[in-house]
C-alpha cells in the first residue's frame, strides 16, 4: 500500500507527532511510506502545487500527521486542504486516517473535522490515533500505536470504512435490515450482551437486532429493558456508596452483573426519542450508579444499533462517544436505520469481533481523559464516603495527580530560567528543539521490524 504522510506540523521534521509515524515506518517495513511537508512548506505549495498533486494522486492512503491546535488542525494544514480543492485534485476512492498528538484538549473536534472533509471528498476513512505527546516514550503507547496501525491495514483490506454521516436522510426514512437465513456459525468462549429498548411493533429495530444476531460470530444475549420490572429510578440516596448495594430490591443488580457486565462486549439498541436514547435507557444508566464511578467494564468494546436519523443528532453522537471513552470501552461503531443498515450492522459485527479477539483498545481522547480527571478529583475528595470507588481508583492507578511529578516540575523551572536568559537562548539557538526530539528519536532508532530479535532476546511484538 502506498501511504502518503501529510505532515501537518509547522515544525516540519521537528514534529513530535511525526516521530510516531517514523516509528511505525520502521515497525512495518511491508508498508510503503512517503512524506509531504504539507504545513511547513505551505507558501511554496501556494505558488506551485504540482509536486503535491503528483504525490496525492499516486497515493492509496493519506495519513494526516499533526499536533492539535486550538480545537482543530494547524492553520497551515487547513490551508493545504483548501489548496487541494482549489487545484481540483480528486481524492474520491482513496483511503485516509490520521495521527494526532496533544494533551487531549478537544482532539475529538480536530479528528471529526478531517473525517467530514474526507467524506465530502468521497474518501474511505478509518478512525485515527489520538495519542498523548509522550505516548511514544512508553511501552503502552508504542503498543497502542502498533495496534492502531495493524487495525488500519486490516480495515483497508476488509473495506471496513467509517459509515457516512453527511448529509442526513430525510426525517422518517427508516429502513429495515435484511435478516439473512441461517446466519454466521457461532464460536464458543465469548459472549455479547445486547441491551435493547425494543417496543412491540417496532419492526425496524427488531430487524436490526435480528441481523446483528445472525452476523455476530459469538452468541448474543438479548436483554429487553421493556421486560424488566424497574422499581424506580435512582434516588441519589448514596446508600450504594456506603453499603455497596442499591436500596431497591428489584433484582437490577443481578441483571446488570450476571447478564451484562460478564459479557465480552456490549451492544445497545434503541429508537431515537427526544434526541436521546429514551426514558428506559436513562433509567438503566441512572441505576448503574450502584457501581459508583468505577469503570467495571473497561477494556470491553461496545456498539450501537439505532433506529432513527443519527446523523441529525450531533449531541447524541457526542454522548455515545463520551460514554465509551469515560468507561474505557473501544467504540466499535453505531449502525443506524437511515442509510445502509445492512452494511453498517455487518461492519459493527466485524469490528466487535476484531476487538474481542485482539483485546483492541486505543488511548483515551479528550472525553475519556477529561472525564476521568474530573472523577479522579471527585473520588479523592469523597473517599471517606465512596470507599469502593476510592479503592478501585487507587488499585488501578487513577490518582495520577500532576503534583506527584516533582522531577518534571523542577525540570520545567530550569527550562523556564534558560528561556528567560537571552545570552543562553542566543547560544543554544535551535539546539533546544533538537534536545526535545532526542528521546523520541532514540525510540525510533531502536525500533526493529516485527518478529526480529534484538540483542536482549525476542522482540515482544
Amino acid at each position: 500500500m502506498k501511504i502518503l504522510v501529510l505532515n501537518g506540523s509547522p515544525a516540519g521534521e521537528g514534529s513530535i507527532t511525526l516521530q510516531t509515524v517514523r516509528y511505525l515506518e520502521k515497525r512495518f517495513p511491508e508498508a510503503s511510506f512517503s512524506f509531504l511537508p504539507a504545513a511547513s512548506r505551505i507558501r511554496g505549495y501556494e505558488r506551485d502545487f504540482a509536486e503535491a498533486r503528483a504525490a496525492l494522486e499516486d497515493a492509496e492512503l493519506l495519513l494526516f500527521s499533526y499536533p492539535v491546535y486550538t480545537f482543530l488542525i494547524p492553520a497551515q494544514l487547513y490551508r493545504f486542504l483548501e489548496l487541494i480543492r482549489e487545484n481540483g485534485v480528486d481524492l474520491a476512492g482513496k483511503w485516509m486516517s490520521q495521527i494526532s498528538t496533544s494533551k487531549h484538549f478537544y482532539d475529538v473536534t480536530a479528528h471529526r473535522f478531517l473525517l467530514d472533509y474526507a467524506e465530502e471528498a468521497g474518501m474511505h476513512a478509518v478512525r485515527g490515533l489520538s495519542a498523548d505527546m509522550e505516548d511514544l516514550l512508553k511501552e503502552k503507547g508504542r503498543r497502542e500505536a502498533e495496534g492502531w496501525f495493524r487495525h488500519l491495514l486490516w480495515a483497508v483490506k476488509h473495506h471496513s470504512a467509517e459509515p457516512a454521516r453527511l448529509p442526513a436522510a430525510p426525517d422518517g426514512d427508516r429502513r429495515k435490515a435484511a435478516v439473512p437465513a441461517g446466519g454466521t456459525a457461532k464460536r464458543s468462549g465469548k459472549r455479547i450482551a445486547l441491551v435493547a429498548d425494543l417496543e412491540e411493533g417496532n419492526e425496524v429495530l427488531a430487524s436490526m437486532i435480528a441481523r446483528f444476531e445472525a452476523r455476530s460470530p459469538w452468541p448474543v444475549t438479548v436483554v429487553n429493558l421493556r421486560d424488566f420490572p424497574f422499581a424506580g429510578g435512582c434516588l441519589g440516596c448514596f446508600h450504594c456508596a456506603a453499603a455497596g448495594e442499591c436500596v431497591y430490591r428489584d433484582g437490577f443488580d443481578v441483571l446488570l452483573r450476571n447478564q451484562i457486565q460478564t459479557a465480552d462486549a456490549t451492544v445497545y439498541a434503541f429508537r431515537v426519542s427526544d434526541h436521546s436514547m429514551g426514558y428506559r435507557f436513562k433509567l438503566f444508566d441512572d441505576r448503574q450508579f450502584m457501581n459508583g464511578h468505577r469503570t467495571v467494564t473497561m477494556g470491553k468494546p461496545v456498539g450501537y444499533l439505532i433506529d432513527g436519523c443519527l446523523s441529525r443528532e450531533e449531541n447524541l453522537r457526542m454522548l455515545i462517544e463520551a460514554r465509551a471513552e469515560v468507561g474505557g470501552n473501544m467504540l466499535a461503531g453505531a449502525a443506524s436505520s437511515e442509510r445502509d443498515p445492512d452494511g453498517e450492522i455487518d461492519r459493527l459485527a466485524g469490528e466487535l469481533s476484531y476487538a474481542v479477539i485482539r483485546s483492541y483498545s486505543l488511548p483515551a481522547n479528550f472525553f475519556g481523559v477529561g472525564g476521568m480527571k474530573i472523577f479522579r478529583d471527585l473520588i479523592y475528595q469523597m473517599q471517606g464516603l465512596m470507599r469502593e470507588d476510592h479503592r478501585f481508583y487507587r488499585e488501578h492507578g487513577f490518582y495520577d495527580f500532576p503534583q506527584k511529578k516533582k522531577a518534571t516540575v523542577v525540570g520545567m523551572y530550569l527550562v523556564g530560567e534558560m528561556m528567560r536568559n537571552e545570552k543562553l537562548k542566543k547560544k543554544l539557538g535551535g539546539n533546544m528543539t533538537k534536545g526535545m526530539l532526542m528521546p523520541y528519536k532514540a525510540v525510533v532508532d531502536k525500533a526493529l521490524p516485527r518478529g526480529k530479535k534484538s540483542g536482549k532476546g525476542a522482540d515482544p511484538a
